[in-house]
């Protein structure tokens, strides 16, 4: 068997030209490749995500049970007010509307296109001093 190497996460939607600007501008990323039905953008670490056009694609509706959570990006972060403008800014709206309990701080949000998505706040790792 051949190694599988990890691919492109894809979001289909409707206008994935809009989608990938919204994207591109959030994760400092730059468009690789662009046709008439996707456009593929990759960030400074090296994170690949594609748009492909669905005229039929209905966002997901999460936390409601029907047409729920089909997929979900975690995206790190060190400051969860400043990301939560750039998202905001950017056309995402908040899902919750109080930070989630659990040994990670973090917001859930959905794009424009309505697919949702965590910031979590990323900690030191650097041993407590004394």
């Amino acid at each position: 068997m051949s190694a599988i190497v990890a691919g492109v996460v894809v979001l289909d939607c409707a206008e994935p030209e809009k989608l990938a600007v919204c994207y591109k501008e959030l994760l400092d990323a730059e468009e690789t490749d662009a046709t008439a039905n996707r456009v593929e953008i990759r960030s400074p670490d090296g994170m690949r995500m594609a748009f492909r056009r669905d005229t039929n694609a209905t966002p997901p509706s999460w936390p409601r049970p029907e047409n729920s959570l089909q997929a979900h990006l975690d995206f790190l972060v060190d400051d969860l007010d400043d990301a939560e403008r750039a998202v905001v800014a950017l056309g995402g709206r908040p899902l919750e509307a109080k930070d989630a309990a659990g040994p990670f701080e973090e917001r859930g949000y959905s794009d424009p296109a309505g697919h949702s998505f965590t910031l979590r706040l990323t900690r030191g790792t650097a041993p407590k001093q004394g």
